[in-house]
């Protein structure tokens, strides 16, 4: 299996170099581990201890922030490392202020030797998932403390399976498992693994700080001018498809879509989609720079969002949210709408994610199928307090998982 494993690296790795001949993301994730280690030689010195936190991309960087943000705040003096597998995650965070934030190098056992020496860390934090082999057992060979925190564990998943051996040794090599539910405790008990605790989502604390002060955009404040608006997150074009419809049946509502890819012909498709009273984010905030008195001229209904970075800001200007992702791989994220006390609408592949259950249940969300019954949902709630009540609520409730983890943490390395 451990043979395969390493195929399987080596594989992907060639498909990523065939598709970056094409693909820009590709492109990226190759070209950004190009001369890692000179990079990482120039900024980190290895005789000094470090605090390293792994993400897979940058909505798990959002997710494990407030651990990071509560370490660097109780020890600032502590050098951070991050690092991203993906680069919608590095692309976006490379200037993150209080880290020095690297691609992960592909894992390899040459790999794993030579960058956790080269960071040499005192321990290591992974958010959610990404179990890495060679990182995991070197981490363990030279005894530096690896937690797990938001994990979250499913029966289908290897680990637990008749043949899932190699898959269960990386997880041995976990000092410690912070998960979100109960099944995942339970699934990791029943291999064996008991060195685990139920702490909780950390994206809670994460929303819910970003709704107590979000970063005040005044371009949008323009472009709404009062009127109430549907926000529209990371949103595809099954998504936007569907959205179009309702555009039509709502003149007097303003829609803003966040796009989850702002590559050109996605915009594109989108403007086609919206073809009357769409404007692109980046033209409407020129037009306002050459002259503010346009924003009486303007008709835009429309707004599309053509940068990254935006979304979690966005929410508080809307009355409902609708999220993207739903008619794919499944829904994005949810929390960070609630948490402004908006009830949100998704497509019908939800059933990996307990926070779009649980916001169902409380009738702070509604998942749909079609045009006809996003509509239907729409109205649900439009001016209904109770369900952004409900949402906003959920949120509050379920905030906390930082301080546990932190907790254990510091009570048991000391940084």
């Amino acid at each position: 299996m451990k043979l395969l494993y390493i195929i399987g690296i080596w594989g992907y790795t060639l498909l990523i170099r065939i598709f970056s001949l094409f693909n820009p993301k590709a492109k990226l994730f190759i070209n950004g581990r190009k001369n890692i280690f000179s990079s990482i030689a120039q900024k980190i010195n290895p005789a000094e201890k470090h605090i390293w936190f792994h993400f897979a991309s940058l909505g798990e960087f959002e997710q494990g922030r407030p651990v990071l943000e509560k370490l660097k705040a109780l020890y600032p003096a502590k050098k951070i490392i991050v690092t991203f597998f993906s680069p919608s995650g590095y692309e976006i965070r490379k200037n993150y202020a209080l880290a020095d934030v690297f691609y992960l190098p592909i894992d390899t056992d040459a790999n794993a030797k030579r960058f956790i020496a080269s960071i040499n860390p005192e321990l290591a934090i992974f958010t959610k998932y990404e179990f890495w082999h060679f990182y995991f057992k070197e981490l363990k060979d030279q005894g530096i403390p690896l937690y797990v925190i938001s994990g979250i564990f499913r029966e289908s998943q290897a680990f637990f399976k008749w043949y899932g051996d190699f898959y269960r040794n990386i997880l041995k090599c976990v000092t410690y498992f912070f998960v979100q539910n109960k099944e995942s405790e339970n699934l990791l008990k029943s291999i064996g693994l008991n060195n685990v605790t139920i702490s909780g989502d950390t994206r809670f604390d994460r929303v819910y700080e970003n709704a107590q002060s979000p970063k005040q955009l005044n371009i949008i404040e323009s472009f709404i001018d009062g009127a109430p608006t549907l926000v529209c997150g990371s949103t595809w074009p099954e998504d936007e498809k569907i959205l179009s419809g309702l555009s039509q049946e709502y003149p007097n509502w303003k829609f803003i879509i966040a796009p989850h890819e702002t590559h050109e012909s996605h915009i594109e498709s989108i403007e086609k989609q919206f073809s009357v009273g769409s404007i692109r984010f980046s033209v409407f905030s020129s037009q306002l720079e050459v002259n503010s008195s346009q924003i009486s001229d303007l008709k835009s209904k429309i707004l599309i969002i053509d940068n990254i970075g935006m979304l979690s800001s966005l929410y508080q200007y809307g009355k409902v949210a609708y999220i993207g992702g739903g008619f794919g791989t499944g829904i994005h994220n949810t929390l960070e709408a609630a948490a402004f006390g908006l009830p949100v609408i998704f497509g019908p592949k939800y059933d990996k994610f307990q926070e779009a259950k649980d916001l169902i249940a409380i009738g702070a969300g509604k998942s749909i199928s079609s045009t006809e019954e996003l509509i239907d949902a729409f109205n649900t709630f439009i001016d209904n307090q109770p369900s952004a009540d409900a949402a906003r609520k959920y949120v509050d409730d379920k905030k906390g998982a930082t301080d546990q983890i932190v907790s254990v943490i510091t009570k048991s390395d000391q940084p």
